[in-house]
């Protein structure tokens, strides 16, 4: 497997987090998205969206973190990655979009781009739009974790789901951008759980090919 990545791409970490769970072997292939490498022809050819991550197995190519980590834990059934019954998967799924769709999308490279670019925002005001998000979102994961009986050590239960895989990079980038976190304790005790095992601590950004490239 190849795997199209950048180190601080927190959609890209969430597969790598996933692949290293499942101690499946890949190839790093860096896309560096502040240099715009993901526009240029080669990598555009096989990536309509122009995003990370991007995953070859033999002659599959799939795109969208979620969608990969599903893939994966199909065809790579252990560790698995989501419940076995259908309400664990449903919980499971929506943590892991609760962040990957009401948080990170606001947040992304693209949108801070065009807030400084086209909308004329100032680095702070920038910042504070980040921080907002992040705070606010993280919020409702909070509530969410600490008054299901379903959180465990990790998000669902004792052993690591999509929904950890997911958490664990919004939670660098919010430590990135200086970002409260004091306001969610589960989250951060969770965060921490995940970080103790050695696949997050693999996974994450200053452990790839690219970092600081």
């Amino acid at each position: 497997m190849d795997l199209y990545s950048y180190f601080r791409s927190s959609a890209s970490f969430r597969v790598r987090i996933a692949l290293a769970l499942k101690g499946l072997p890949y190839d790093y292939r860096g896309v560096h998205l502040v240099r715009n490498e993901q526009l240029d022809a080669p990598y555009a050819a096989i990536s309509p969206q122009r995003l990370v991550p991007l995953l070859q197995d033999g002659e599959a190519t799939l795109t969208q973190s979620l969608a990969i980590i599903e893939y994966l834990d199909e065809t790579h059934p252990e560790p698995a990655l989501l419940p076995r019954d259908p309400l664990g998967r449903a919980r499971v799924r929506s943590l892991a979009l609760d962040i990957a769709c009401e948080i990170h999308p606001l947040n992304n490279l693209r949108v801070l781009r065009y807030l400084v670019k086209e909308l004329g925002a100032s680095e702070d005001a920038k910042n504070a739009w980040y921080r907002h998000w992040v705070e606010s979102g993280l919020e409702v994961v909070e509530r969410r974790l600490a008054d299901d009986a379903a959180t465990g050590t990790f998000c669902h239960g004792d052993t690591p789901t999509m929904a950890d895989c997911v958490l664990v990079p919004q939670i660098f980038n919010a430590q990135r951008f200086h970002c409260r976190l004091d306001h969610v304790p589960t989250v951060m005790r969770v965060f921490e759980a995940c970080m103790a095992r050695p696949a997050f601590q693999a996974a994450q950004p200053s452990s790839c090919p690219d970092a600081e490239a």
